[in-house]
C-alpha cells in the first residue's frame, strides 16, 4: 500500500499538515501535494506544492486523492480527480449526506467504504469520535436518544483562526457559536445529527446537539447524554468501551491529553440522574488527527487493501 500514488489536496492547511505527517509516519513515499494558486511553488517536506487544477487532478496519475479543502472547492475539483481514476476521500461537507456516497468511520461502518463510485466522505470532526463511542453502546443496549454538547477548538475553523487565538489577549477569550445558523440551530448541530444517523444506520435516532467554540488550540470535547433501550450500568459501559477500537477509557478526558494520542478518550461514565435508563459520559479527541486526517487515511487504506486482494 505504501507505494500508492497519493495526492493531498489542501496540503498547506491545518488538516493537510497533519495528513502529510501521518502519511510519512505510515511509510507512504509517493505523495504529491496540491493547494491553491497562491501556495503553489512552495516546498513542503521536500516536495514542491502544485496548484490544484481540474487538469492536474484529472491527469490519471493518482491512485488516491485526500481532499481537505472547503466545500465549494471540493464540489468543483473532486469530480475531476474521480474522472482521472483516483479514489477520493473528501473531508468537506460537500458529499457527506449525498445518497449513494458512503460516509465512513472505519471502526463503525468500514465495510461501507467499499460501496463507492469513486468518492467516500469523511465525517464531521465531532461526529467521528461520537459515533466511535455510540456504536458499541448501541450494539450492547440499543440507542433510544442522544443529547450532546460540544466544546470545539479553534483549529476546527482552520489555521488562520489558530493564529488569531495565539495573538489574542487572554482577557479577550470567550465562548462562541460561530457557525452558520439554520433556523434555531447551527449548521454544525444539524450536521452532527444527520451524519450520526447515516453512519450508525439509525435514520430515526432522536439526537440533539449544541455546539460551542472554545479558546483551545487543538482538541474537541463533548458531553454526551445517552438514553438506552435496555439497562446498562456504568460499569458495563466502561467495560464495553475499553474493548472498543480506537477508544481509550480514562478518568477525565481533556483536549490537551487527546492531542497526544490517535484515540478517542472517554471517561466520567456515570448514570444519568435525570433518566431512568440513561448514561452520561465525556469524550475528547484530536480533531485534526482522528477527527479528520487519520480517519481519512484509514478509509483510504481500506480502499487500498480491497484493491490489493482483487
Amino acid at each position: 500500500m505504501a507505494d500508492a500514488r497519493v495526492g493531498v489536496i489542501g496540503a498547506t492547511g491545518a488538516v493537510g499538515e497533519v495528513t502529510r505527517r501521518l502519511l510519512r509516519e505510515r511509510g507512504y513515499e509517493n505523495v504529491r501535494l496540491f493547494a491553491s494558486a497562491r501556495s503553489a511553488g512552495r516546498r513542503l517536506d521536500g516536495v514542491v506544492v502544485e496548484e490544484a487544477t481540474p487538469e492536474a487532478l484529472a491527469a490519471g496519475d493518482l491512485d488516491l486523492a485526500l481532499f481537505s479543502v472547503g466545500t465549494s472547492a471540493s464540489r468543483e475539483l473532486v469530480p475531476h480527480a474521480v474522472r482521472g481514476g483516483a479514489s477520493v476521500v473528501d473531508k468537506s461537507s460537500a458529499y457527506r449526506l449525498e445518497p449513494g456516497i458512503p460516509l465512513v468511520v472505519p471502526e463503525v461502518n468500514g465495510a461501507r467504504a467499499l460501496e463507492n463510485d469513486g468518492i467516500v466522505a469523511n465525517p464531521n470532526c465531532c461526529t467521528i469520535p461520537l459515533t466511535c463511542v455510540l456504536k458499541p453502546l448501541h450494539d450492547a443496549a440499543g440507542l433510544a436518544s442522544v443529547r450532546v454538547s460540544t466544546y470545539q477548538s479553534v483549529s476546527g475553523a482552520g489555521a488562520q483562526r489558530m493564529e488569531q487565538l495565539r495573538a489574542e489577549a487572554v482577557d479577550d477569550h470567550d465562548l462562541r457559536m460561530d457557525w452558520t445558523w439554520d433556523g434555531d440551530e447551527t449548521d454544525e448541530e444539524s450536521k452532527i445529527r444527520a451524519e450520526a444517523r447515516k453512519i450508525l444506520e439509525l435514520p430515526e435516532l432522536a439526537i440533539s446537539a449544541t455546539t460551542v467554540r472554545v479558546p483551545v488550540l487543538i482538541g474537541h470535547a463533548e458531553s454526551v447524554w445517552v438514553e438506552l433501550e435496555e439497562p446498562l450500568t456504568p460499569e458495563q459501559a466502561d467495560a464495553i468501551l475499553r474493548d472498543a477500537p480506537s477508544v481509550q477509557v480514562v478518568e477525565v478526558p481533556t483536549p490537551g491529553d487527546a492531542a497526544k494520542t490517535q484515540d478517542v478518550l472517554v471517561g466520567r461514565i456515570r448514570a444519568d440522574r435525570a433518566s431512568s435508563n440513561g448514561l452520561v459520559l465525556f469524550l475528547a479527541c484530536d480533531n485534526l488527527v482522528k477527527g479528520a486526517a487519520l480517519n481519512a487515511i484509514q478509509i483510504a487504506e481500506l480502499l487500498l487493501a480491497a484493491v490489493a486482494t482483487k
